[in-house]
């Protein structure tokens, strides 16, 4: 893992990671161009980054048990802020807050 700047980390497989506020983690992105899909269009800014398409992050917990509800993380990442859209389940949904500083092991 390689710092760019304050907001991004380079890792492996041609994918660039952010740390996400409201999942309290991080959303590691494959970047066009990519051979595999999915892959992400980035603006090469590492001081106000956009990542695109959206950014769609789903956790299932059980398959089996139907009280354990999915985790959804769907969001824009535009010119350093997070738009985070309705369909999230954490405390962030609908709204847009700045790119946090990475988090994490250097």
């Amino acid at each position: 893992m390689g710092a760019i700047g304050p907001y991004l980390r380079s890792f492996d497989g041609g994918k660039l990671g952010f740390w996400c506020p409201g999942c309290e983690g991080v959303h590691a992105l494959r970047i066009r161009p990519a051979d595999r899909s999915p892959s992400w269009e980035y603006n090469g800014n590492p001081a106000a980054p956009t990542f695109r398409p959206s950014v769609l992050v789903t956790v299932r917990w059980s398959e089996d048990d139907p009280a354990e509800k999915d985790e959804i993380c769907h969001s824009f990442v535009t010119d350093g802020q997070i738009q985070f859209l309705g369909d999230c389940t954490h405390k962030l949904a609908g709204q847009t807050v700045p790119l946090p500083e990475f988090r994490g092991e250097e």
